[in-house]
C-alpha cells in the first residue's frame, strides 16, 4: 500500500531544509549552550570542520533530509548533533566529532 505524505509535512520538511543549507553557506547552527564566539574562533583556526562538510558526510551515508544541526561542546569535545527527517518519518539524530567528521552515535525515533 502506497502512504501519501501530507503537503505540510512537505513544505515544513523544505523549509527546515532550505535553512539548513543556508546556514551551512554562512556560518554553523549553535546550540544555545555553545558560546558564539568558541564555536566561530574553533572554526576559523581549523579545530573543526565546517557545516557544509560535515553535511556532505551525513548525505553521503543516510537517506533523508536535514530538519535541524547544532553543534556544541559536550565533554570537552565538539560535536555536530544533526537530525534527519527519513522517508518512513522517523527521526535520525546522529552525533558527529566535529574535529573529523566521525559518526559517534545514532539514535532513531519513530514516527509513532
Amino acid at each position: 500500500m502506497k502512504t501519501h505524505t501530507p503537503p505540510w509535512v512537505l513544505t515544513l520538511s523544505g523549509l527546515c531544509l532550505g535553512l539548513a543549507l543556508w546556514a551551512g553557506a554562512a556560518a554553523p547552527v549553535y546550540a544555545e549552550r555553545m558560546d558564539h564566539e568558541q564555536a566561530r574562533q574553533a572554526l576559523q583556526e581549523g579545530k573543526v570542520l565546517s557545516l557544509r562538510s560535515i553535511l556532505d558526510k551525513v548525505e553521503q551515508q543516510y537517506p533523508g533530509q536535514v530538519v535541524e544541526v547544532e553543534f556544541e561542546s559536550k565533554h570537552g569535545q565538539y560535536v555536530y548533533d544533526v537530525r534527519l527527517l527519513q522517508t518512513d518519518g522517523a527521526i535520525l539524530k546522529i552525533t558527529l566529532d566535529a574535529v573529523d567528521g566521525k559518526v559517534l552515535r545514532t539514535k532513531q525515533k519513530s514516527r509513532h
